[in-house]
């Protein structure tokens, strides 16, 4: 008795052992990229590379306040595009989950969320920068806002769905309009789960290149018009890595740690919402 104790004890210790070493390894690469990146681009932020535009092709110095404008505009044009639609559709699926419409939506946001980003990229140059003859942000805001509107649909479908339903029925039988309980009751119970998907959504679109490189093409001048072409910081970084210029290195370096921790930012700001506005039923 006494061995076959031992032996288990073993080998549940063992396997916490394995358990404990995978997790490490799944892990690890991702603090060895941060720890290159950091390492590279550390010593390139400074107050001149956040505040000042890129100088011509054979000066040192410059920054690149041009691509973080033209990074917040792409992504609020992308929050103004899916955020709207994508609760709406994601209320509709919550709602109607057993109608032949709904089965077909929740199909088309599944292929849709597999779809690569250089494929949504090539129908919005069709769709937008076609008929308008020239790149801009408003294109590349309607690449992004199709690769974030899968991920708004499914959080808001799933956060409404845990509600229970007995929460929209006692405002229905107080004389609630239908309307007025799905926006004043529903909503707010599930404001956690949708603004995580939102978050997240943003995250991801933040780091997207193929797709602006049709659409918002990128820009040396700081441009606030959405009908203009605009630089973003991972087109910045694509254009940049690739040039010879050492200069163009650090900077695209620094570029790139500002994205990581713009992304880390966003992630930590999820987590955040879900335990300050988690609702307990």
């Amino acid at each position: 008795m006494r061995n076959r104790l031992w032996i288990r004890q073993f080998l549940d210790r063992g396997f916490q052992a394995v358990v404990i070493l995978l997790a490490l390894l799944t892990v690890l690469p991702l603090f060895l990229i941060l720890g290159y990146v950091l390492k590279n681009g550390l010593g390139a932020m400074n107050w001149e590379l956040l505040t000042h535009l890129p100088k011509p092709v054979g000066e040192t110095g410059g920054g690149l306040l041009h691509a973080l404008v033209g990074t917040l505009m792409l992504v609020s044009l992308a929050l103004l595009f899916s955020v709207p639609l994508g609760i709406l559709a994601g209320i509709y699926l919550a709602e109607h989950q057993h109608t032949r419409l709904s089965y077909w939506m929740s199909l088309c946001i599944d292929i849709l969320q597999g779809i690569p980003s250089i494929v949504i990229g090539i129908i919005a140059y069709i769709w937008v920068v076609m008929p308008l003859h020239h790149f801009s942000a408003l294109s590349g805001g309607v690449a992004l806002a199709i690769m974030m509107l899968p991920m708004t649909v499914k959080a808001t479908e799933e956060t409404l769905k845990r509600i229970p339903r007995a929460l929209k029925e006692a405002a229905l039988a107080l004389g609630a309009p239908y309307h007025t309980t799905i926006l004043q009751v529903v909503l707010p119970a599930g404001l956690s789960g949708i603004m995580t998907g939102i978050l997240l959504g943003v995250a991801r679109i933040a780091g997207e290149t193929a797709p602006l490189l049709f659409t918002a093409f990128g820009s040396p001048f700081l441009n606030f018009s959405p009908l203009r072409p605009v630089d973003a910081l991972p087109l910045l970084i694509f254009n940049y890595a690739m040039s010879p210029y050492p200069d163009w290195h650090r900077i695209a370096w620094g570029a790139s740690v500002l994205l990581i921790a713009m992304v880390l930012g966003l992630n930590l700001l999820a987590r955040w919402v879900i335990r300050r506005w988690k609702v307990q039923f």
